[in-house]
């Protein structure tokens, strides 16, 4: 047996005198002062009840539920007493969310517990390709601050994925390596622009396109219908009456196209200031609600102030019968075609307003494998004159329009040596472009149809947002120049239907549809 190092003889044995146990730790000695008695502080809150008698008389209590005070107990503070019980609360959804930074060095989100490379080492790796980023994209960061982060952030994601312990900081050096031997971009859409996976891939599609020829064969599932000509508007046949009788409006009434002013046609040296939107209402969502403002500059439609101002108003002619007095409409040649013409060819126009609507003044063509082989400006016919070169869309100016010498009529004879009636034609809108040539044509391909708008018809999506989708690319961005260019509008044309070839198989023909379409051939 161990021995008693007698620590409790010093305190009162709490069962005097009834203790019965022979060899108590505690003391039985008279002397010692009794045990201390635990008090417990009980906080009785009352609650006054207004006396039937008088509102003046001595309030009644009422014991509540005891509540244990948090003061009553010297040194006891607010921390230190007793835990309530736990209760499973939801979580705070108005706290914020970390959210990654818009710009500067990126912050890497992992879990360190699965990630086999430490994440300071991670981070620091991340921080250099950051760095590289930055200086790789110098000219563009300020149109875009938060490229370099993003592009740093999956690209050091690649790598981690293909890395392991030993060789992930090798992949990162080299990575940074090929960064600097990078050409720098100047525009988001660059081919520079972009993790190393990315460069690549984008490389690879650009090849195959450039290597693929649009021929008749590959696109005769793509050629519209009479029935989709008809449903898109297209012109099947020249309208009734004398095409070109009446060239021009000048000092005619008419509606403005940009401000619905009625307005008295003249000349660009003689036309009234016209004060007006570019751009048309869309829908945005401000404050939770959906509000409807110009595109141009950010104001609540409808407003008739403008943002903008014109060097005259102008007008715009849609119906067919208006458009043939303008200038006759005719028909491609069928006659046996020279060797010159193409069987496929991509076609786009830029237009400016004239005292006969809105007119050609500049037609560009390019072939089944995205060569050039037209473009020419396009001088308004005689006794019609511009009013508004439409720069901000069409990217001519008055210097350059000076440079035009052939008429449209002239342009039509050129264009026979490349196109006729079996030519596919493929364009954007392309019923519109055709419209201003004054053609009318049935082989056609057109983008803005082939790639639907989720609204169905009559919407259409823009030849930029499909590019930018499809392709990677930002075109009528301006570049050097300003407006749209119609080369690069054809050869992206061209593009968008070489993707659709290569990543949208050919649909299989039902057998009935395909006898159908056969007998229907026989009837014709």
């Amino acid at each position: 047996m161990f021995s008693s190092l007698r620590l409790f003889q010093q305190l009162a044995c709490p069962d005097i005198p009834r203790c019965t146990r022979p060899h108590c730790l505690f003391s039985h000695s008279p002397d010692l002062p009794p045990p201390p008695t635990l008090v417990v502080p009980v906080e009785l809150p009352t609650t006054t009840i207004p006396s039937s008698s008088s509102k003046t008389s001595s309030p009644s209590t009422i014991p509540a539920k005891r509540s244990v005070s948090s003061t009553s107990t010297p040194g006891l503070s607010k921390s230190q007493e007793p835990p309530r019980k736990q209760q499973k609360l939801a979580p705070n959804r108005a706290a914020p969310i970390p959210q990654q930074p818009t710009t500067g060095p990126p912050v890497l989100r992992a879990n360190a517990a699965l990630s086999i490379i430490p994440i300071p080492v991670r981070q620091a790796m991340l921080k250099t390709l950051y760095d590289h980023f930055a200086i790789l994209y110098e000219a563009i960061l300020p149109a875009n601050p938060s490229i370099a982060s993003e592009d740093a952030l999956r690209q050091e994601e690649e790598i981690y994925k293909k890395s392991n312990k030993q060789s992930y900081r090798v992949a990162v050096i080299q990575c940074a390596a090929a960064l600097k031997r990078r050409k720098t971009p100047d525009t988001s859409s660059h081919p520079s622009v972009g993790t190393e996976e990315e460069v690549q891939a984008r490389a690879e599609a650009l090849k195959s396109r450039k290597t693929l020829r649009v021929t008749r064969t590959n696109l005769e599932h793509l050629i519209l219908s009479r029935e989709d000509l008809e449903l898109w508007g297209f012109l099947l046949d020249i309208p009734d009456g004398v095409g070109g009788d009446q060239p021009s409006l000048e000092n005619k009434i008419a509606q403005c196209d940009r401000c619905s002013k009625s307005f008295l046609v003249k000349r660009k040296d003689e036309a009234e200031e016209c004060i007006y939107h570019w751009g048309k209402p869309v829908s945005r969502t401000v404050s939770g609600q959906k509000v409807r403002v110009h595109r141009c500059c950010s104001r609540p439609a409808p407003d008739d102030d403008g943002c903008v101002r014109g060097p005259g108003h102008v007008f715009y002619e849609s119906k067919p019968e208006l458009l043939h007095a303008r200038h006759a409409y005719s028909f491609l040649k069928s006659s046996p075609s020279p060797a010159t013409v193409l069987d496929v060819a991509a076609l786009d126009c830029e237009m400016i307003y004239s005292t006969s609507g809105l007119r050609v003044a500049r037609v560009s063509v390019v072939d089944g494998a995205g060569k050039e082989v037209f473009d020419e400006l396009v001088r308004m016919d005689e006794g019609v004159e511009v009013i508004d070169y439409n720069t901000r869309f069409s990217g001519i100016t008055e210097e350059e329009y000076a440079k035009a010498v052939l008429p449209l009529s002239s342009i039509r004879e050129s264009l026979d040596t490349l196109i006729n009636a079996d030519t596919v034609l493929i364009g954007h809108g392309l019923d519109n472009d055709l419209n201003t040539l004054r053609i009318v044509h049935t082989n056609c391909v057109d983008t803005s149809i082939m790639f639907k708008h989720p609204a169905g018809p009559p919407y259409r999506k823009a030849l930029k947002d499909l590019a930018r989708e499809h392709l990677g690319i930002t075109i009528q961005s301006g570049g050097g120049t300003v407006g749209h260019s119609s080369v690069e509008d054809s050869i992206a044309t061209l593009d968008l239907v070489k993707w659709h070839l290569l990543n949208r198989p050919k649909p299989k023909p039902r057998e009935s549809s395909v006898a159908g379409s056969s007998s229907s051939r026989a009837i014709n």
